[in-house]
C-alpha cells in the first residue's frame, strides 16, 4: 500500500466523505437502525453547553448535549460536534474554544445557538471577547476555555478531546451558583433541575 492509499479520516470530514471504510467500522457486526438509536437516546438526559470559537468569518457558536468529563488531572473533556452544524468546521479547526455551561437562567443562549439561520452574535450586549480573542457569553454560570488535543471522525460528527486551559472563576467561588437551577434536555424537552427535582 502506498501513502496515497491511506485514508485520513480527518481530511475526509472536510471532503464530506463518510462511509463504513473511512470510519473504521465493520459490517460483520449488525447495526441497529438510526430510528432505534435516536429513540433510545432521546430518553437519556443530557446537560447543555454552548461552544464558541473564532472562525475565519467571525465568531461561531453551537449547542451540544454530548459533553462529558474525562479526567480532572489533567483537566480533559470530550464532546461531539454534528456535521450538520454550520459552526462545526470552524470549531474543529480552531486552536481554542470556549465551553459555556448552561442553566435555566442562560437557557435562551442554548436555544439561540441551536437555531439555524440566525445571527447568534447580533446582540452585542450578550457577549464579548476574552483577552485571547474567543467570543464568550456573559449570562452563563461558568465557562471553560479549552484547547483541543484530539479529533476523531465518528459517523457524521467529529469527536474532540479538549484540555481546560482557563476557567471563568476559581473552584471556591462556584458555591455561589448553588441558588441557580440546573437544566437538562430529555425527550426533546427542557427540564429544570432544582431542589424539588431531587429524589435522593
Amino acid at each position: 500500500m502506498t501513502m496515497t492509499e491511506i485514508i485520513n479520516p480527518f481530511e475526509s470530514y472536510f471532503d464530506g466523505k463518510h462511509d463504513w471504510h473511512t470510519l473504521g467500522l465493520y459490517r460483520r457486526y449488525p447495526a441497529i437502525s438510526a430510528e432505534q438509536f435516536k429513540a433510545i437516546f432521546s430518553r437519556h438526559p443530557g446537560g447543555l453547553v454552548v461552544i464558541t470559537a473564532e472562525g475565519p468569518g467571525g465568531p461561531v457558536a453551537l449547542t451540544a448535549s454530548s459533553l462529558a468529563s474525562v479526567s480532572a488531572d489533567p483537566p480533559l473533556m470530550v464532546f461531539s460536534l454534528s456535521g450538520l452544524s454550520s459552526s462545526t468546521a470552524a470549531i474543529v479547526a480552531a486552536d481554542t474554544a470556549v465551553v459555556h455551561f448552561i442553566d435555566v437562567e442562560s437557557m435562551h443562549i442554548a436555544k439561540l445557538a441551536a437555531t439555524s439561520g440566525v445571527d447568534r452574535f447580533a446582540d452585542t450586549t450578550q457577549w464579548s471577547r476574552l483577552e485571547t480573542g474567543e467570543p464568550v457569553y456573559h449570562v452563563v454560570p461558568a465557562w471553560i476555555r479549552v484547547h483541543p488535543i484530539e479529533r476523531m471522525i465518528a459517523g457524521s460528527s467529529t469527536v474532540m478531546v479538549a484540555q481546560g486551559v482557563e476557567a471563568s472563576m476559581p473552584a471556591e467561588a462556584l458555591t455561589a451558583l448553588q441558588s441557580r437551577d440546573g437544566l437538562a434536555y430529555v425527550n426533546r424537552e427542557w427540564h429544570r433541575l432544582g431542589p424539588s427535582s431531587s429524589i435522593g
